[in-house]
């Protein structure tokens, strides 16, 4: 049985009572909450290892909730989901340069919840065995702070984009398909299409410059220093 903690954030009481019996019956220590406000709040005392977060919420939504976690130091590496009923590319694009880590439409069966939820959870163990700090020519990065420095200036990406990068960076010059950054970024169970990748490639681009990333054209990315 599990003892890693997920918060269920969600306006809908019923969701909540659905959601929050599945999960329990799987062996996760599950707590819930109403509002995006206090969710804050019990992740600052519980330190959740999964928050399970609604979007759209009265007073603070879940996109404002999600912002607000990821300024604190110690959620940092707390993974976010999405709960959502819009389903639109757009929305799921907000929802990730917020920060979150997965994005699930509503609505969705118990077992496929879990199925992600157990996928995105490995993902975690998998993603903390690649190498905490890395360098390559100007670019090096800090995964206990998540931060870039380029050239000695500090870049502080959504999580996402950091991913990727640690990813592409701790095996200068390898290519990786698609296929293994979908699985190792977003896991296998999760559908997210190539142009959820190419938009966070780019992204990455604008914002550290063109040359480091490598489109291997059919096939994938890599990085090069």
């Amino acid at each position: 049985m599990s003892n890693e903690k997920i918060l269920l954030v969600d306006d809908e009481q019923d969701i909540i009572e659905f959601l929050g019996y599945n999960l329990t019956k799987e062996g996760y220590d599950v707590a819930t909450t109403t509002n995006g406000k206090e969710a804050i709040e019990i992740a600052k005392k519980i330190k959740p290892d999964l928050i399970i977060l609604d979007v759209m919420m009265p007073e603070m939504d879940g996109i404002e909730t999600c912002q607000e976690i990821r300024q604190i130091e110690e959620l940092k590496n707390t993974l976010i989901i999405f709960l959502s009923a819009r389903g639109e590319d757009y929305s799921q694009v907000a929802g990730f340069d917020a920060g979150a880590d997965d994005y699930i439409t509503k609505p969705i069966k118990p077992r496929l919840l879990v199925s992600r939820v157990k996928a995105i959870l490995r993902r975690k163990h998998g993603l903390e065995e690649i190498t905490v700090n890395n360098q390559q020519g100007d670019i090096s990065i800090d995964r206990e702070k998540y931060l870039v420095y380029k050239e000695g200036q500090e870049h502080a990406l959504p999580k996402k984009e950091f991913e990727l990068l640690a990813l592409l960076i701790s095996k200068p010059g390898k290519v990786f398909t698609r296929d293994v950054i979908l699985e190792s970024i977003w896991g296998g169970d999760v559908i997210v299409g190539d142009r959820t990748i190419d938009v966070h490639v780019r992204k990455l681009r604008e914002k550290l410059g063109d040359h480091y990333i490598k489109t291997i054209k059919g096939v994938g990315y890599k990085f090069e220093a």
